[in-house]
């Protein structure tokens, strides 16, 4: 098949989704021709482009298509705006002279599903649906916008694109319940996870930057990544808050929204420290550095999001205190593998808790990781990236059967 992916970032961006955008396009690439319709980079990329309405390159064996839209930094939450704006409009412009059998589109910018949806019907080709993030759900359960006209408009026009899609891939069971609870066929939403990437040996304790993360901590709580809308992190602080000064660290390693706000809740809490994102090549000793990875999903916000770093953590053989809601599937992934504990992201004692209940037991910290390393071979990431020739195939047929209705 020709296959067209719709995603604003692609690499150099270096977002998650440019990542798996790559991913997900070499994997198809191995049977199929990939057409990756993207912008210019914009996502802290490794690399800018001068502006041209249309660029196109050839990356590592996919046909990469670059419309010329703005590049306001992602910091810069209108400016961004305009980017996902200058985007959708040249992307469908640009999308109907492309010659293609399947269109699916990623979530940046975070109406990609009802551009793709629209080009589809346009070409009268089929459609899938690859939700990274849920939206609106997203925006409005991380208070980024408020309820309003547009927004319902935007939930009609998103659940449009959902009915359309022959296809609907989801990152996890949870995500998977909330779109059928939209109103779509069950039989159409499919669940294929980031996954874990290939483990690789873990840096032992005294390497220096696994030292320089750790501090004088004897325990260390690590949360890894984005500090943005989704996290429960009043909760995180006020559990750090009545964590006994026993030698236990809440540590921060990333950047993001809500970091300076962090900072500010924080200022009188000697057991939190906030230290910038690593170099690619130290993500290693990241994983290394904590005695147990937090993974945190706020009240409201589970089937929304699904923090693929889960899968990181537990290549890393790392437990995970999941600070979510139980019926998210982070928190289901850690009861069914006993590869960590789950506290209510609501309850700072719960979360404290846990905390000293992993400090206090070694060898059942020792335990736990030793079955996240197992729990990790079920998610191979090169098998969930193999699962996607399959479902656009299905989709294909699918839709030359209604046109034969």
């Amino acid at each position: 098949m020709r296959i067209l992916l719709l995603n604003q970032y692609y690499p150099p961006d270096t977002s998650a989704t440019a990542k798996m955008a790559a991913a997900v396009a070499s994997a198809l690439s191995l049977q199929h021709e990939v057409t990756a319709l993207a912008g210019r980079p914009s996502y802290d990329p490794d690399e800018r482009y001068p502006f041209s309405f249309l660029r196109r390159e050839r990356r590592n064996g996919i046909n990469v298509e670059r419309v010329g839209s703005t590049t306001y930094s992602r910091h810069q939450m209108r400016r961004r705006v305009t980017n996902y704006l200058s985007y959708s409009s040249l992307a469908l412009a640009r999308a109907l002279t492309i010659k293609t059998d399947l269109v699916m589109a990623m979530t940046d910018p975070p109406f990609a599903g009802i551009l793709g949806a629209k080009i589809a019907r346009m070409k009268r080709v089929p459609f899938v649906y690859n939700i990274r993030d849920l939206y609106p759900d997203m925006a409005i359960g991380g208070d980024i916008v408020r309820p309003a006209r547009w927004v319902r408009k935007w939930e009609s026009l998103h659940r449009s694109a959902l009915r359309q899609a022959a296809r609907v891939i989801v990152l996890g069971e949870d995500m998977r319940e909330r779109v059928i609870s939209k109103g779509v066929d069950s039989a159409k939403v499919v669940v294929i996870r980031d996954g874990t990437p290939s483990p690789g040996p873990v840096p032992s304790s005294d390497h220096p930057a696994v030292r320089e993360i750790r501090g004088e901590a004897e325990f260390v709580a690590l949360h890894a990544g984005n500090l943005g809308f989704y996290g429960a992190w009043p909760t995180l602080l006020k559990a750090a808050a009545i964590l006994p000064r026993n030698g236990i660290r809440l540590v921060f390693v990333g950047d993001g929204a809500n970091r300076r706000q962090l900072q500010e809740w924080n200022r009188e809490c000697p057991l939190v420290r906030f230290l910038p994102f690593r170099p690619a090549n130290e993500i290693p000793c990241v994983m290394a550095a904590g005695d147990v990875h937090i993974v945190t999903i706020r009240r409201g916000l589970g089937g929304v999001i699904v923090p693929s770093k889960m899968y990181s953590i537990l290549a890393a053989g790392r437990p995970v205190l999941a600070v979510a809601p139980e019926d998210t599937d982070v928190a289901r992934i850690v009861k069914r593998e006993n590869c960590g504990l789950v506290a209510d992201p609501d309850s700072p004692e719960q979360v404290a808790a846990a905390i000293q209940r992993l400090k206090a037991d070694p060898s059942e910290l020792n335990a736990m990781g030793q079955r996240a390393r197992k729990a990790s071979e079920k998610f191979m990431r090169q098998n969930e990236l193999n699962k996607f020739g399959a479902v656009l195939e299905e989709a294909a047929q699918s839709h030359r059967g209604q046109g034969r209705s």
